[in-house]
């Protein structure tokens, strides 16, 4: 189907069906107005219907049967043969248009011929040369010396010609291609580029295959290959990934060169074959998996035969995750049952694994790594999981440290009900948690013999609350029996522990509206008071497998027990009593200002205290009636600044045992100082900064300059030790944004050990829409910057609207 148009005539057409258009919608209203009766019904004369006009793109049948449109100053030719049109020249087809000076359309075979300052945008992706042939049915012809863009990657360039090989592939000759903006009135030569003898665009599987391509920077080649592919999307494709160069003080010289296998949508693997000056080859590599009911990851690497080590080095990490509610022979368990199962496992061939190679582990705790089998059920009330726990302890003779007890295995069952109500009473809350675990070690490391723990605990509280108070009792019943591979020092080997605990919870809240600096709030005060009670056991002879002291903070020092675990059970019987006041948005409730301060007074001494590294009985008991003060505070008094301050104070010592102080400075996009101090009396005292910048804020320029010339950016963080006196890690460097391309520069030196550090320099080169060359420094500058900005944001995919013509 074919449609005309002279260009004034189409613009009086274009009139006249608006004022149809109104007069069909105000019709209604007319017949209603003279019939002078409004319960006469007047059926609308405009019917809105859906319209395929906006889809991105057609089915096969209706694009072949989508009609053309044609258009300009003169026209002449015949109904069903060949149509010329000259002067501003245009042929429109659903998603394709052909601009020209002169154009020539034959409706028999659907060929077109273009000459004159031609444009033809397919689908977003946009031509522009002298000359064009082309058949708009099958979307095949040629296109003579051509500048071209494209919308998925935002990708320019040029060619000798360009072959149309279908609606999404297309073949430039002689091509030069990049995703740098062209120069207006000037030659294009963009800051990077690919030139290649013939350079292939398939937009189905959404790659550029450059054939006799070398990658320029700045004028310069720094790649070649016969055979070069690029991704036009963020679809994964398989192949060979840029090379990473890394030069570390340890490894010296380490080359990558990675090759991703896309095998299947659900799964996929890369390999890491990685070239150490210092040490040789390490063959490593990651198999990844997906599925809706399960998902996971394989790492592992082997270096045959390390020069510095002189022995095999290897190491593995194995995550698994798996609902198992729908498998099959499961089902008859119900539909509200929730079955799961996790593994998680770590090892590594020797001691100095994470000390050679810091940034393979995946491990949050470097030198223990842990292997965990665990199987979890829950229905209702009803929960239950299973497992089994080893750690691997990767010593150091400088600074050991004792191993965690392996749990083999480990079974846990428990009981709760929530808002029950008893003796008439509604909100009663209770649990029963059973569980049973087999604790094993090296005891010539532990000091303790290996044994078994059972143990139940039952509790049960309810809160009451009105508004401006509430109080939550609640009690708790723990028993414990400890069967031991050895005899304890009375000779027994068999030992248990029963032990009730009370706490009553209380507090109080009071409102008012205040204005403070010109600014209004919604001020609070919130006294708390909290009780506990639990008696004295005699605990000195139970091993002590899993329990330590809790920090202490303003979670801590308002509940019954100040160890974590099971083995230790405090006899804590303390009031502890706080108060918090806090500023609130009057319209948000966003929280602007927050002072707390709390602190415990022991009403009788403690004395179950925690056991020595020994295994020995410990310290002495606690016989200081009133705790150290904990005073806390937290202003967000505008967006882009933020303070915390804590502070753990001694009334004995008359000092500070612990202090953190903290601020951010985050006034806009890739702007962020952060500064920190942190005291632990007696242990350590640290300076923290870091920062994300851009330099030119510093001596200034135009917004206009630095779009023009680029932006620099300065990178950075240091961690000083003042007892020690030196600078303990450090990240800093510097970011360039070239607008198509960006430069990252770091140094890294992080601390492994008391006397060692890990250093390295990272250098990057990112070509936008293309790929990344060198070795990349952005998981360091996120794990050390806080709110630290990628400076290519994730945007949604393009449209062919963002380039309509």
């Amino acid at each position: 189907m074919l449609g005309f148009a002279h260009a004034p005539l189409a613009r009086a057409v274009h009139s006249l069906c608006a004022l149809l258009a109104a007069a069909a919608l105000a019709a209604p209203h007319l017949a209603r107005a003279q019939s002078g009766d409004e319960a006469i019904p007047v059926e609308p004369y405009l019917q809105l219907k859906p319209s395929s006009i906006l889809l991105e793109s057609l089915p096969a049948q209706q694009r072949s049967d989508a009609p053309s449109f044609v258009s300009g100053e003169r026209m002449r030719g015949q109904t069903d043969g060949v149509t010329t049109v000259e002067g501003a020249a245009e042929l429109r087809r659903h998603d394709m248009v052909i601009r020209a000076d002169q154009l020539e359309f034959d409706q028999r075979s659907q060929e077109a011929h273009a000459k004159g300052q031609v444009l033809i945008n397919r689908n977003g992706d946009r031509f522009e040369g002298p000359e064009l042939q082309i058949n708009v049915d099958s979307m095949q012809g040629r296109f003579t010396e051509p500048r071209f863009s494209l919308l998925q990657n935002g990708g320019l360039g040029d060619a000798s010609r360009v072959d149309f090989l279908g609606q999404d592939k297309a073949v430039a000759y002689d091509a030069r291609y990049s995703t740098c903006a062209r120069t207006p009135g000037a030659d294009w030569m963009p800051a990077w580029m690919v030139r290649a003898s013939k350079l292939e665009i398939d937009n189905i599987e959404e790659v550029g295959i450059a054939t006799g391509g070398v990658l320029e920077f700045q004028g310069v080649p720094i790649l070649g290959a016969p055979y070069l592919s690029f991704p036009l999307t963020d679809k994964r494709k398989s192949g060979v990934l840029p090379p990473t160069i890394n030069l570390d003080n340890v490894s010296g010289l380490e080359v990558t060169l990675p090759y991703y296998l896309n095998l299947a949508p659900h799964f996929d693997a890369t390999l890491y074959p990685t070239v150490m000056s210092k040490r040789g080859l390490d063959l490593a590599g990651e198999f990844r998996y997906l599925q809706p009911q399960y998902n996971g990851q394989l790492r592992a690497a082997y270096m045959p035969n390390d020069s510095l080590r002189n022995a095999d080095r290897w190491g593995y990490a194995v995550q698994h995750n798996q609902s198992l509610s729908n498998t099959p022979g499961l089902q008859w368990l119900g539909a509200d049952v929730s079955t799961g199962l996790r593994l998680n496992l770590n090892r590594v061939s020797d001691d100095n694994y994470w000390r050679d190679f810091p940034r393979t582990s995946t491990s949050l705790t470097s030198r223990l790594l842990a292997s965990d089998a665990v199987l979890n059920f829950a229905r209702g009330p009803w929960s239950v999981n299973a497992g089994v726990y080893r750690w691997q302890t990767l010593q150091d003779v400088d600074a050991p440290i004792v191993p965690p007890y392996d749990r083999l295995p480990s079974v846990g069952l428990r009981y709760a009900q929530s808002n029950q109500t008893l003796a008439g009473t509604p909100g009663w809350d209770w649990s029963v948690t059973t569980d049973y675990t087999r604790f094993e070690s090296d005891p010539a490391l532990t000091g303790q013999t290996n044994g078994a723990r059972a143990l139940a605990m039952a509790e049960i509280s309810r809160r009451w609350q009105q508004p401006g108070w509430y109080v939550k009792p609640r009690a708790q019943l723990h028993a414990t029996q400890y069967n031991l591979d050895t005899a304890l020092a009375n000779g027994q080997r068999s030992v248990s522990r029963v032990l009730p605990s009370f706490s009553l919870d209380s507090g109080l809240l009071f409102e008012r509206d205040a204005v403070f600096f010109g600014r209004s709030f919604r001020q609070t005060l919130e006294p708390r008071a909290f009780f506990t009670y639990t008696p004295f056991r005699d605990q000195s002879l139970l091993p002590n497998y899993d329990s330590a002291a809790n920090d202490f903070n303003f979670a801590s020092i308002y509940s019954e027990n100040v160890f974590g675990g099971n083995d230790r059970i405090s006899d804590t019987r303390a009031l502890t009593v706080g108060v918090s006041s806090r500023l609130l948005q009057p319209d948000t409730g966003a929280e602007v200002v927050r002072l707390s301060l709390a602190q415990r007074y022991l009403l009788r001494d403690q004395n179950v205290v925690l056991p020595n590294a020994t295994g020995l009985a410990g310290g002495d008991p606690v016989t200081e009636r009133l705790s150290d003060l904990l005073l806390g505070a937290s202003i967000h008094w505008d967006p882009r600044w933020a303070f915390e301050a804590n502070v753990q104070y001694s009334p004995e010592n008359h000092q500070s045992v612990r202090t953190t102080l903290s601020g951010r400075y985050q006034p806009g996009k890739y702007r962020v100082l952060s500064a920190a101090y942190r005291l632990q009396r007696g242990s350590s005292e640290q300076f923290d900064i870091a920062w994300q910048w851009p330099l030119a804020d510093l001596w200034g320029g135009s917004k206009q300059e630095r779009s023009t010339t680029g932006q620099w950016y300065s990178v950075g963080r240091i961690n000083y030790s003042v007892p020690d006196r030196k600078v303990v890690d450090l990240v800093a460097g510097f970011e360039y944004d070239g607008g198509c391309w960006i430069g990252r520069t770091v140094i890294e030196r992080l601390q492994t050990s008391t006397t060692t550090a890990s250093q390295r320099i990272l250098f990057q080169l990112e070509f936008n829409g293309f790929t990344r060359i060198g070795t990349s420094p952005l998981q360091s500058l996120r794990d050390n910057i806080p709110r630290y900005q990628y400076l290519r944001e994730e945007i949604n995919p393009p449209s062919r609207f963002q380039q309509y013509d």
